[in-house]
């Protein structure tokens, strides 16, 4: 039987990024005048697209241009100091891609913002799909990503995993039929997580390796 494949979220997952992503939507709401986002309700929603978190809190499509502008203009900025791969993922995903596993990021950033994660912390050749926003028209916590990065692994639900810090990210995996890892490392704590029934909850990245 062939080894798994393995798909991971990537905020909160792999790389430690969820201060960049909150000090990101403080810079796109300060000095504007109308409704913003507590700390607590924009962490709330992290793992799902942005343009419709922000809508939320905009005024009107401008305002969600504006604000989206402003969001990513800091991250751009900031990227490199804000974020860094939790303790041993580097090594571990190296591991996993030399063991034969296929492997894939799922995300609800942008493709671009996904790669220069990964060329940051030095991986991006270990995965054979990177699915951005902009892959399909649904998103998490709906299937589409997590089968649109078996179809390009050229797996199946039955041999793959969906690993992330979010229940977005366990409801999409099983929506579309994969086994699931929660991992408390980003903003959800382990109730939260527990809550979406994943297949197995760890509190590290590093614990996958023997249930995988």
């Amino acid at each position: 039987m062939p080894n798994s494949a393995l798909l991971f979220d990537l905020d909160g997952t792999v790389v430690d990024s969820i201060e960049l992503i909150v000090r990101a939507a403080e810079h796109a709401f300060d000095g504007r005048d109308g409704p913003r986002p507590t700390r607590e309700e924009w962490v709330a929603l992290i793992g799902t697209p942005l343009a419709p978190m922000l809508r939320r809190w905009a005024h009107d499509e401008d305002d969600v241009k504006f604000l989206w502008d402003r969001y990513r203009a800091y991250q751009v900025e900031h990227h490199d100091r804000l974020v860094a791969p939790y303790p041993g993922v580097v090594d571990l995903i190296r591991r996993l891609h030399d063991r034969g596993h296929p492997m894939a990021i799922v995300s609800s950033k942008v493709e671009a913002g996904i790669r220069r994660s990964l060329d940051y912390i030095g991986v991006t050749d270990c995965f054979g799909a990177l699915i951005g926003i902009e892959a399909t028209e649904k998103h998490k916590p709906e299937p589409e990503p997590v089968l649109l990065a078996l179809e390009r692994l050229g797996v199946t639900a039955t041999h793959a995993w969906f690993i992330g810090d979010s229940p977005h990210d366990i409801h999409a995996g099983r929506a579309a039929g994969v086994r699931t890892i929660g991992v408390v490392t980003g903003p959800y704590d382990r109730a939260t997580l527990a809550s979406a029934k994943p297949t197995h909850l760890v509190e590290s990245l590093m614990e996958i390796e023997p249930l995988v």
